[in-house]
C-alpha cells in the first residue's frame, strides 16, 4: 500500500515567542500561526529545533500543543516535534500525552548518545510501533553527532508503514538523492535546509522544513510551489534573492537569526532562553539593511 504524506511543499518550524520575561508570548505564537496560513502555507511544525523546545517545560509544550491546535482549527497539517534520545521515554510520552489535533509525528534521531546505524533502526521501528500517527524522521547531524544514512533510512522507509517522510538537513546531496532514489511509494524527502531547498527540489524533494518561513511566508512559499511545478527559471531567481538572508539566519545560530527578523519586522519580541542568546547587533544591523532592500 502506498504510503500518504500530508506534509509537502512550504512547512514551517515556528519560533516560541517570548516576552521580556521569558514567558511564552501566545498572542504573538497566534498572530504568527494566523499569518502563515493565510500567507498560503501548507503545514506547520511545532516543537521543533526553531521553537527552543530544549529550552521548555514539560507543561510548556502540552500548552503549546493545545493552543497551536485550537488556532489552526484543522486549517492545515500540524506536525509535532517528539523526539527524544531514549526510545523509552518517547514511547511514553506517545502513549500519555493529548495528540488530539496533531497530524503526524516529527523523530529526530537520539542525540548525545551516538547510536549505531542499528540502533537508530530500532528506535525509529520502536516508536513508529508506538502510535498510528504518520511519522517524519529527521536527520540532522550537526546536531545530533550521528548520522542517519541512506541506506538505514530506506529499511526503515520500506519496513514501517507509518513512516512517511525524512526532513534531511545533513546537506549531504548525494546521500539525499540515494534516498530519494530508493523511496518507496509515497515516502518522501523534506528539506531540512532553506539554503538547499531548490536544488533538492529539482532532485525530487517534495517540500520543506522552513526556517526563514517564519518571517516570509509567502515570498519563499513562492520559490517552493514554482520548484515543485518545474518552473525552475523563477524559483531560482526567487531562491538567490534569499542568498544573503539564508547566511544571516544561521550566522549566531538558530533560532537566533529568524527571532532577530522577526523582531525587526515587528512581529516578536527578540527574546530567547539561556543558552541561546539574541543575534549580536551586527547581524541585526545587517538584517535590517536586507529587510529595507527585500523584495520579490
Amino acid at each position: 500500500m502506498e504510503k500518504k504524506n500530508l506534509f509537502k511543499g512550504l512547512g514551517v518550524a515556528l519560533v516560541t515567542p517570548f516576552r521580556s520575561d521569558f514567558s511564552i508570548d501566545f498572542e504573538a505564537l497566534g498572530n504568527l500561526i494566523q499569518s502563515q496560513i493565510s500567507a498560503g502555507v501548507d503545514f506547520l511544525c511545532i516543537l521543533g529545533t526553531t521553537a527552543e523546545t530544549p529550552c521548555l517545560t514539560l507543561a510548556e509544550k502540552q500548552a503549546i500543543v493545545r493552543f497551536a491546535v485550537e488556532k489552526v482549527e484543522g486549517r492545515v497539517p500540524l506536525l509535532l516535534g517528539a523526539g527524544g534520545n531514549s526510545t523509552a521515554a518517547v514511547v511514553d510520552y506517545l502513549n500519555t500525552a493529548d495528540l488530539n489535533g496533531i497530524d503526524g509525528l516529527l523523530i529526530v534521531t537520539p542525540y548525545y548518545n551516538k547510536p549505531s546505524q542499528e540502533g537508530l533502526y530500532q528506535h525509529f521501528c520502536t516508536v513508529a510501533g508506538a502510535t498510528e500517527l504518520p511519522v517524519v524522521l529527521y536527520n540532522v547531524p550537526g546536531r545530533t553527532g550521528v548520522n542517519l544514512s541512506a541506506e538505514t533510512t530506506l529499511r526503515i522507509a520500506h519496513e514501517c508503514k507509518n513512516v512517511v517522510a525524512i526532513k534531511e538537513a545533513s546537506g549531504n546531496i548525494s546521500q539525499i538523492e540515494d534516498i530519494i532514489k530508493g523511496a518507496p511509494d509515497g515516502f518522501q524527502v523534506l528539506s531540512g535546509d532553506d539554503a538547499i531547498t531548490f536544488e533538492l527540489i529539482t532532485i525530487g524533494a517534495a517540500g520543506v522544513i522552513s526556517v526563514v518561513g517564519n518571517a516570509f511566508t509567502a515570498e519563499f512559499g513562492k520559490m517552493v510551489h514554482s520548484a515543485l511545478i518545474g518552473n525552475y527559471n523563477e524559483a531560482l531567481c526567487i531562491h538567490r534573492r534569499f542568498s544573503d538572508l539564508y547566511k544571516l539566519m544561521t550566522v549566531d545560530g538558530n533560532p537566533s537569526g529568524v527571532k532577530a527578523l522577526l523582531s525587526e519586522q515587528g512581529r516578536i519580541e527578540n527574546n530567547l532562553r539561556l543558552p541561546l542568546v539574541p543575534a549580536t547587533q551586527a547581524t541585526q544591523a545587517r538584517l535590517k539593511t536586507v529587510i529595507d532592500t527585500f523584495s520579490i
